[in-house]
């Protein structure tokens, strides 16, 4: 076995469009831990992808505070960003086209939403450029077109996964309208660049995981294993986010709620001793636990579970 290869590598993608909240606290706990415990290396990507929802100054706020909060990443910081991952995205989007496997979509989200066919990450797209352009009608999009072959994998929290796409989800998008990459290639072309062999994230993007996985079966780019944590949700139920304006963590005082996020992520009673940072990182990368974590309790995106508040660590909307 090539030792260099079968290395584990594991990666915290922020979105640079606010402050490091509570939630991001968790998914950046949940990867590091895994990795530092599995002697494996943690990687930070910054997923500049939607320049619309970035916030000037986020992604140096979002790396200041990991370093506060005692987070050590290995090589540089990657940005997915147009002037250093362009031609990666584009050279994708060829191999799609060329073999076939993408097509040009001139439907707009209102359009779609029309239909009135949800699926389970919603609205199903119907198919009308599938075959051909409508008369009349430019291309604005370029879809990946889809199978109902059906796509299983093992959730290393959440157990067995299966999802039949076309029907459950339908052809979705790869390339945006304002020509940008969407998330679903550009998170596979980025993990296969950088090897990364375990994600462990969020369970918010449990239903894009087969998306991913089909992808890299069409590219031929190897399929990570896949751990969903649960999420963080404020006093109404809805996931934690930057959108949402939820209260970024407090460099000044981090062990409180690094505390916090291990015992939410399911792990046994922290050590009263631990009194720095320091000594809490060596202390749990030790006693890490994946099979503590709790899975998800409802992954239906109807954002009104109540599960898994965590009150008190500045996490309410403001």
């Amino acid at each position: 076995m090539d030792t260099e290869k079968s290395k584990y590598c594991g990666r915290f993608a922020p979105s640079p469009s606010g402050p490091l909240h509570f939630g991001s606290l968790v998914a950046a706990m949940g990867s590091y831990l895994d990795a530092r415990h599995n002697r494996g290396e943690w990687l930070v990507r910054i997923e500049d992808l939607d320049p619309p929802r970035e916030k000037p100054g986020s992604a140096d706020g979002i790396l200041t505070t990991l370093e506060a909060f005692g987070f050590e990443w290995d090589r540089e910081i990657l940005y997915q960003n147009c002037r250093h991952r362009t031609k990666a995205y584009r050279e994708a989007l060829d191999t799609l086209s060329t073999h076939a496997m993408a097509f040009h979509c001139a439907c707009t989200r209102r359009e779609i939403n029309a239909t009135g066919l949800l699926g389970i990450d919603g609205p199903i797209y119907p198919g009308t450029c599938r075959n051909d352009l409508p008369e009349g009608r430019e291309a604005r999009t370029i879809r990946v077109r889809t199978d109902d072959l059906g796509i299983s994998f093992l959730d290393l929290v959440c157990g067995e996964q299966q999802q039949k796409i076309f029907s459950q989800i339908g052809d979705f998008v790869i390339r945006r309208a304002d020509g940008l990459a969407a998330y679903q290639l550009a998170v596979v072309v980025d993990d296969a660049f950088q090897g990364v062999n375990r994600v462990v994230r969020g369970a918010d993007l449990l239903y894009s995981t087969p998306r991913q996985i089909f992808l890299q079966q069409l590219l031929k780019l190897p399929t990570p294993e896949y751990a969903h944590l649960p999420l963080v949700r404020d006093g109404s139920g809805r996931k934690l986010s930057k959108q949402s304006r939820s209260l970024p963590v407090d460099n000044q005082n981090p062990l409180p709620a690094l505390v916090t996020a291990w015992q939410f992520l399911g792990q046994i009673k922290p050590d009263p001793e631990l009194q720095q940072i320091e000594n809490f990182w060596q202390w749990a990368i030790v006693n890490w636990d994946l099979s503590n974590v709790p899975c998800e309790p409802s992954l239906q995106p109807t954002h009104h579970e109540t599960d898994h508040l965590v009150p008190g660590i500045g996490i309410e909307p403001i």
